[in-house]
Formats: structure tokens, C-alpha cells, sequence
């Protein structure tokens, strides 16, 4: 009996969770890094650590592990944070593999759509310039130049806009009469928090077989959809008649992200647009309130 491959999942917050779940439930050996291990999803091997901190943590696996998926969230929106997590974090856990001399298969970072800048509905693929306006997107794109240069086979892995269970902004937007600009279309992307951890446990599963993984995936839904539209779906949805007296708002960015690539992988969004992923988010929010 062949031994099942083993992942690190650092930073096992929420997505991490998702696919820690996946992957056990496939028979792989999952360590879900984070600082408040008692967090962690029954079955997942806890791994107590600080990404803050430069030595390897004792508890670290004695055998390298078979993948690394850096998935962490900051702690604030500043850039300090930003940077602290997504670089200095990165390089600190390689730092790891190397106090170990460890080398894993391949290294997936988790970044973001927000390292393209495009602002007027383009569609945009893995291939288009990387020209992020603002900080967050350019510390994901020097994260990504890390985890890229590492010495370790890399992919980095750009997801839309993450929702579903326990992330309702929108919602509690829309029920406050959250007003958007319709023209010209402001392009969103987005991906269900169960699709983005897909998507990952489907990479790991494909490098496992022997199938040789590119640079670079879009993590997005199908559907690529003006935010008037979302928000007017959601207004239906949710029996919401009145508009907020604010101005209309207009949010910095608009393009239609593809997920060909990922597609052509295998992979297969459980919900390939925003209304089958919000009709089950409203499901739960309406089975569990609170």
C-alpha cells in the first residue's frame, strides 16, 4: 500500500479548514499551521506556530512534508501587516525547510486577483500584466516573486473575492441599501470559500499524479458579473425596497477574471455563479440566524 502524501497548510484559517477537510477526507496526512491550534478541524494534525517568528517550531513534522500551501490571512488591512504575513511570513516558513533541509514537492501560495490593476472591464487571464494600484496587491505580487524564486517547484494560486459562511458583508450591505454605479459596469470576481479550497486540493491532487502544474491559476467562479447586478439579485432576494441616501458608490478596479486554465485542469466550480452561491449562503444564514 503506496504511503499518502502529507501537506503543511500554513496558515489554516478558513479556506485552509476547507481544504485540510478535502484532503483528509482523501487520505491525505493534513498539519494545519496556526497559532490557536484548537481551532482546527477534527483529523488535522496541529501544528502550534507563530509565521512571525524566524526559528522552526519544535513541533515542526520530522519528515518533509510532501506539499506546503501558504495560505494566510493578515491581521489588519495596513501594509506593515500585509508585508509581515505575506513576505517576512513566506520566507520565514522556507526559512523552516531549510533549518530542516526539507524539501517538499511543491510549495502553492494563495494569493489574490488584486495583483491586476485593470479598471475597464477587461477579461484577464493568468497572462495579463500584473499592475496592482495599490499596496496590497503589490505586497501579493513580491509574495508571489518569493514563493516563485524559492528553489522549490511553485505555483501561486489568485483568488477572487472569497464569500460564504461567516462572510456576509455583502448582505449586510445590501440590506442597508448599498448603492453601486451601473455605468459604466463595475466588474467583479468571486469565489465560494468550499470552490477556492477546491481548487487547491485539486492542484495538490493533479501534481500528485504526475501532472505538471503551471506558474500561475485564476481562482474564480464562471460568471465574472457587473455589481449592480449582484446587488440587484441580492435586493430579490432578500425583499430589500429602500436605497441608502449616500451617493452611489463606485469601488477602484473592473475586470472579468477567467478560470479556463483551472477548468482544463479538472476542476469544477461546485458554484459556478453568484446566485447558486449566495441562494446557499442565504440557506444557512436562514437555518442559523446568527
Amino acid at each position: 500500500m503506496s504511503v499518502p502524501p502529507s501537506v503543511v497548510i500554513a496558515g489554516c484559517g478558513d479556506v485552509g479548514s476547507r481544504l485540510a477537510l478535502q484532503l483528509g477526507h482523501a487520505g491525505w496526512q493534513v498539519y494545519g499551521l496556526r497559532r490557536d491550534v484548537a481551532a482546527l478541524p477534527a483529523g488535522v494534525l496541529p501544528l502550534a506556530a507563530d509565521l512571525g517568528e524566524v526559528e522552526c517550531p519544535a513541533q515542526w513534522p520530522a519528515a518533509a512534508p510532501d506539499y506546503l500551501v501558504y495560505c494566510a490571512t493578515p491581521t489588519s488591512s495596513d501594509e506593515s501587516a500585509y508585508r509581515a504575513i505575506y513576505v517576512d511570513g513566506l520566507r520565514h516558513v522556507l526559512g523552516w525547510l531549510r533549518q530542516r533541509g526539507q524539501r517538499p514537492r511543491r510549495l502553492l501560495f494563495v494569493s489574490s486577483t488584486g495583483v491586476y490593476g485593470q479598471q475597464d472591464g477587461e477579461w484577464v487571464d493568468e497572462g495579463a500584466p500584473c499592475q496592482p494600484p495599490g499596496y496590497s496587491g503589490q505586497v501579493l505580487l513580491e509574495a508571489e516573486g518569493v514563493a516563485l524564486a524559492s528553489g522549490l517547484p511553485a505555483s501561486v494560486v489568485r483568488l477572487a473575492g472569497i464569500y460564504g459562511p461567516g462572510r456576509r458583508w455583502l448582505l449586510s450591505q445590501v440590506r442597508a441599501g448599498y448603492r453601486v454605479s451601473s455605468e459604466p459596469p463595475l466588474y467583479g470576481n468571486r469565489i465560494h470559500a468550499d470552490d477556492a479550497a477546491g481548487l487547491l486540493a485539486c492542484l495538490l491532487q493533479a501534481d500528485a499524479r504526475g501532472v505538471a502544474l503551471e506558474a500561475a491559476y485564476l481562482g474564480v467562479d464562471d460568471e465574472p458579473a457587473p455589481l449592480h447586478e449582484v446587488i440587484a439579485w441580492l435586493r430579490g432576494q432578500l425583499g430589500v425596497s429602500h436605497w441608502a441616501a449616500e451617493s452611489t458608490v463606485r469601488r477602484a478596479g473592473s475586470k472579468r477574471c477567467s478560470n479556463a486554465r483551472a477548468r482544463a485542469l479538472g476542476w469544477v466550480p461546485r458554484y459556478p455563479s453568484y446566485r447558486e452561491g449566495y441562494a446557499a449562503l442565504l440557506e444557512s444564514v436562514a437555518e442559523c440566524p446568527r
